[in-house]
């Protein structure tokens, strides 16, 4: 079976494990009361009633998702096993790379001066139009 199928079969799988996992969560009645509701110890979901089969299922359905998500991440990652972090040719491959321009020597770089990234208040005064000072109003 081709890697990629199999994927896709643990993804559909994990999507309908949760989607029937928050199904039976919600279907159950709350004890805690987080909310301000709850029931007492006539409910449906009593300490009595704990192995009951909404219970069971949660943990049946939680235990299947848990280990369909690790299967797909095991399957996911079984072609990268073979390789190493620090392979031998691309180390080769580091070393030979030539050089770019900004790793060479700065007198084999052009001799223009570097421009300012943004426009500078020297900028902004030589734009506006040139005119006469204000005076100070005569008294």
């Amino acid at each position: 079976m081709n890697e990629a199928m199999l994927q896709t079969i643990l993804l559909a799988a994990i999507i309908l494990v949760a989607i029937a996992l928050t199904g039976v969560v919600l279907l159950q009645r709350s004890e805690g009361g987080a909310l301000g509701m709850g029931g007492g110890p006539s409910g449906f979901m009593t300490a009595r009633g704990a192995g009951n089969l909404l219970t069971m299922t949660t943990w049946w359905l939680a235990a299947a998702l848990f280990a369909l998500t690790i299967v797909l991440t095991v399957v996911g990652n079984m072609d990268r096993a073979s390789q190493s972090v620090i392979d031998a040719d691309a180390v080769g491959a580091l070393a030979t790379t030539p050089q770019t321009q900004s790793q060479q020597p700065a007198q084999q770089q052009p001799a223009t001066p570097a421009q300012p990234a943004a426009p500078s208040l020297d900028d902004l005064e030589a734009s506006l139009p040139s005119a006469a000072p204000a005076q100070p109003p005569a008294q």
